[in-house]
């Protein structure tokens, strides 16, 4: 790109001064020809004028003026003989139409000649020839000659100059489009393209630093719907297991009961899918208002068992008239699932689930006996990888889906330790 560039600008500079130069080459020539003889032809008339007394006495001219080195000046008389000077002794056709009273000009010997008439009144009593070598004019041609092409060569060099820096100019950005291009296609959404101070060429950049951003967010969003799904899925997906079995391996059991089981998991985890799909899309799905005594209900039964086979106890404390919220039934759940098995892996003695008024906002707090959590608050609440060591992505989730449904998650003390869910009230 950058040599077509470079070429088409020197192209356009050479044909330019061709256009230009060539006329004012040929203008210059005839210039100095046509001035040449000007004064060779002032040369003529001032000896005409200091020769014709003599010949119009009849005598030979004594001295003639001076005249520029290289020109030579010729009298002849009125029949065409010589009479002074070192011309052709005859007059030559030149002079015979002096003669007849007009100014010639023209070539004798390879020589630039004018000629011109010695006249008084109607008189003519001779002629004046002036000639000059012509390689002084051609020089002087020669030398303007060399000075336009000098200039010429000086206008494509600087062209060619010009040129180059503007095409470093253009395609540079261009080039980095083009790697930046290569870049976000292998996969790096992070690249970021630099302001090229071209219009056009920055709104290229712009449009493609907003494709890898949106290109970027949208990964994103899948790899966290990966993660925060096998997350929330792990747990409801052994529990129907661990149901479907129980009931296969007891002798004589209503098989009923465990499909009526397993299709409420089943509803639950599709819940769960839905509500993760919205939270990936940034579209959360409301839904209705939560009921407590529900939502209090459905985790004690699914975390009583895991609980109880730890040896922990699972205490609920609800202050009386708290206020309806409009979190979710779905979020809330998955919200305490994950508070819950945070304590579970990580804490220890009494869980404790308690449900309060907080001025504009219901708060559900839960807490454990465990050790006191000295890590950053806002690191607990960072994404991690699923084996990390850690509350892994679950807490981070659990933020995610409270401020999708317009509420707080954060962690109120550290010993012991205890977050608390602040769900908003209904407007």
């Amino acid at each position: 790109m950058r040599r077509r560039i470079v070429g088409l600008t020197v192209l356009a500079a050479v044909l330019a001064i061709c256009l230009f130069g060539i006329p004012l080459a040929a203008a210059a020539a005839r210039y100095f020809i046509s001035d040449e003889r000007s004064e060779l032809q002032r040369t003529a008339d001032v000896t005409a004028l200091a020769v014709s007394g003599d010949l119009h006495r009849a005598r030979q001219p004594s001295v003639l003026p001076h005249h520029e080195n290289g020109t030579e000046v010729s009298v002849y008389d009125a029949a065409g003989s010589r009479v002074s000077g070192a011309g052709p002794p005859r007059a030559g056709n030149l002079v015979r139409r002096s003669l007849q009273g007009a100014v010639a000009s023209g070539d004798i010997g390879g020589r630039s000649a004018v000629v011109v008439p010695i006249s008084d009144g109607d008189t003519i009593a001779g002629a004046v020839l002036v000639t000059a070598d012509r390689g002084q004019v051609y020089r002087r041609i020669a030398q303007s000659w060399l000075a336009m092409l000098g200039l010429a060569l000086a206008a494509v060099a600087i062209s060619w100059l010009v040129a180059r820096r503007q095409a470093l100019r253009l395609a540079r950005p261009l080039e980095e489009l083009c790697r930046s291009a290569e870049r976000l296609g292998g996969g790096d959404f992070s690249v970021r393209t630099r302001t090229a101070g071209i219009a056009e060429i920055d709104t290229l950049n712009a449009s493609l630093d907003r494709t890898a951003e949106r290109l970027g967010s949208l990964v994103e969003r899948e790899r966290a719907f990966s993660a925060d799904a096998s997350h929330q899925l792990r747990t409801p997906l052994t529990g129907l297991q661990l149901g479907l079995e129980a009931a296969l391996a007891e002798p004589g059991a209503d098989l009923r009961v465990a499909i009526r089981a397993a299709l409420s998991d089943a509803e639950r985890l599709e819940r769960t899918v839905a509500e993760l799909l919205a939270l990936a899309r940034d579209t959360p799905a409301y839904g209705q208002r939560l009921d407590l005594e529900e939502s209090l209900k459905g985790v004690r039964e699914r975390w009583n068992g895991p609980l109880a086979a730890a040896g922990r106890p699972l205490r609920f404390v609800v202050e009386r008239n708290v206020a309806r919220t409009g979190l979710s039934p779905s979020a809330a759940g998955q919200i305490l699932d994950v508070l819950i098995d945070n304590a579970l892996r990580h804490g220890r003695g009494v869980v404790t689930v308690t449900v309060r008024s907080a001025e504009d906002a219901l708060a559900i707090d839960v807490s454990d006996e465990g050790p006191p959590l000295n890590a950053d608050p806002q690191e607990l609440f960072r994404r991690r990888s699923e084996g990390a060591q850690g509350s892994g992505i679950g807490l981070a989730l659990a933020r995610r889906l409270a401020e999708a449904e317009g509420g707080r998650l954060v962690l109120s003390t550290a010993t012991p330790p205890r977050f608390t869910l602040l769900a908003p009230l209904p407007r």
